[in-house]
């Protein structure tokens, strides 16, 4: 986990308008907006690395309400799309989402379903799609 945040760090751009990282109190709201916990490895996802911008992917961010990221509004749109209401989504690519089960697995949805695609943890889809996006 230490590595792919410190390689996450390391390949962050800098933007005009960096995105923030969210604390604790702002991750309870989060929950109780969504009405559902965080998995424990995205709740440390989002308090480490949710202000690193890299690649073609934006996975979910938790500080800035407004951002098209904010993780409240993204489960809005993917569960009104048809995803699980227990999979909190990670971050969402053409409609389709990369989504933590309440365990912590990574899974993929797609056209409806969910695939076949899983990563063990949040940390282990950082490191296989997001770092390689």
């Amino acid at each position: 986990m230490e590595d792919v945040i410190d390689e996450l760090r390391e390949h962050n751009i800098e933007v005009p308008v960096p995105l923030e990282l969210p604390d604790d109190d702002t991750l309870v709201e989060v929950e109780e907006e969504l009405l559902l916990p965080l998995p424990r490895e995205m709740r440390h996802f989002l308090l480490s690395v949710s202000d690193v911008v890299y690649g073609s992917l934006e996975p979910v961010t938790a500080a800035d309400p407004y951002s098209h990221t904010y993780l409240p509004e993204v489960a809005s749109v993917a569960w009104a799309n048809g995803l699980p209401r227990h999979l909190v989504p990670l971050c969402e690519v053409n409609g389709h989402y990369y989504s933590v089960e309440p365990e912590g697995e990574v899974v993929f949805w797609r056209d409806g379903d969910l695939t076949d695609e899983r990563w063990q943890s949040v940390w282990h889809w950082a490191q296989e799609v997001w770092l390689e996006s």
